[in-house]
């Protein structure tokens, strides 16, 4: 096996500790008699082991060794295939070497284990190779990257020649893109060996925009933005800001679920991490998606220079923000940082002229094209929150005027009326059903 590994070109970058090596260096070594048995079969163990946790967090079935290469292709992220990600397959020498990198991983795919698992006297590789998982809830995997590597690993193995292979891989790199953006649409910045890295958010809440009652011109607006982004369309920074609970957060959820399947993707970041901002933009900005870098519940204490980050990021330094980049936040104060009185006056003894602090506090909200209020909803707003949410539990058997006295003492006592207490009031029904 490994003298395959030794042959890559294109593919060369894949880790030296990543499953397949690690286990073509086992092979190797029990071959060249460097390893006696129980150790080769120890350190087979490993590997097949983290060969089942990959298949566990990406709901593979079947053939795990086959789903783990393609996942492998899939995710390797080389110069050929982000050139593929943007035009599909092209003429160039380079091919030549990708062909005979596919060649490698189809002989790779039906690399036959029997002679080595007759000689170790185990059947691991024969149940990994043929395994029926558990079934699982989608929350646990991401589904979407699970269907699409299954499939690519399908016609990979139906595959009779390189050719075949780079046609099959190439098609998929064009509709799907490579690496972690090519699979995931949810991202996050996460601190790794002191640096800042991007962690894909597998189990994403499924939430679509008919599942907010209520808020038809906010998500309207919403939408005309975010579909002129996606079409290549000019389009702005969004920040939606009102009171908690209305649906800021879940309606940015419903926009990226509306629109991955059209290169969306989305970037969750923290206010502690603006610092990054930068950093991250230049990773993307060269990528064929379109990227929203997302701040929720965005505010700042007057001492917070954070914001400054923000506002360079938006508009403001020589390095203008690239096309496939907007930002939308959400927050429950209109102006983003807090006011105080000597805010507005200039006799301060801090600073002779704290007005120009203001200003240059509250033109951070200015740097958004748009602003969209989400506002607590009036008892009639409300009440139709609640019956629509109820519409879509037929266990709910409640008459009408019953559900509305019970939604009606329900708020008074958790915390007023919102989009957030009628989904409490619904679930806390649904928990009473037997």
């Amino acid at each position: 096996m490994y003298h395959y590994l030794s042959r890559l070109v294109v593919y060369r970058n894949i880790e030296k500790d990543s499953i397949l090596f690690q286990l073509a260096e086992i092979v190797e070594q029990w071959e060249k008699q460097k390893a006696d048995r129980e150790e080769t079969v120890n350190r087979l163990y490993e590997q097949v082991n983290r060969l089942l946790e990959v298949a566990t967090r990406y709901g593979f079935d079947g053939n795990l060794w086959q789903n783990y290469l393609a996942y492998l292709l899939a995710m390797t992220e080389t110069p050929f295939g982000l050139v593929c990600e943007k035009r599909g397959a092209a003429e160039g020498s380079v091919n030549v070497f990708a062909k005979a990198d596919f060649e490698i991983f189809r002989q790779l795919f039906h690399y036959d284990f029997s002679r080595l698992e007759k000689e170790l006297e185990i059947d691991c590789f024969s149940v990994i190779t043929d395994y029926h998982s558990v079934a699982k809830a989608e929350k646990y995997y991401n589904k979407s990257v699970s269907d699409r590597v299954r499939e690519l690993s399908r016609r990979i193995a139906a595959a009779v020649d390189r050719e075949e292979v780079f046609s099959v891989v190439t098609e998929f790199y064009q509709e799907y893109g490579v690496g972690l953006f090519g699979l995931n649409k949810a991202f996050r910045l996460q601190e790794e060996d002191g640096k800042q890295v991007l962690v894909p958010i597998t189990n994403t809440e499924e939430v679509c925009l008919d599942d907010l009652i209520g808020y038809e011109e906010q998500k309207n607006k919403l939408v005309e933005n975010t579909r002129a982004f996606v079409e290549g369309r000019k389009a702005n920074n969004v920040l939606l800001y009102g009171d908690a609970g209305t649906g800021k957060s879940t309606s940015i959820k419903a926009i990226l679920n509306e629109y991955y399947k059209d290169g969306l993707r989305m970037i969750e970041i923290y206010k502690h991490q603006f610092s990054e901002l930068a950093g991250l933009i230049s990773r993307i900005k060269n990528r064929n998606y379109k990227f929203i870098i997302y701040m929720d519940d965005l505010s700042f204490e007057e001492f917070e220079i954070e914001y400054k980050y923000l506002k360079a990021v938006i508009e403001g330094g020589l390095e203008i923000k690239p096309d496939n980049v907007l930002i939308y936040a959400t927050s429950n104060r209109r102006h983003l940082i807090r006011e105080t009185w000597s805010d507005r006056s200039d006799i301060s003894k801090d600073e002779l002229h704290r007005s120009d602090t203001m200003q240059e506090k509250l033109s951070l909200v200015a740097r958004f094209g748009i602003s969209i209020c989400f506002l607590s909803p009036n008892q009639k707003q409300f009440f139709g929150i609640v019956k629509g949410l109820a519409e879509k539990y037929p266990e709910l058997t409640l008459s009408e005027e019953e559900l509305l006295l019970k939604a009606n003492a329900w708020e008074i006592s958790h915390g007023g009326k919102s989009g957030r207490t009628a989904q409490q009031f619904i679930t806390y029904l649904l928990g009473k059903q037997e």
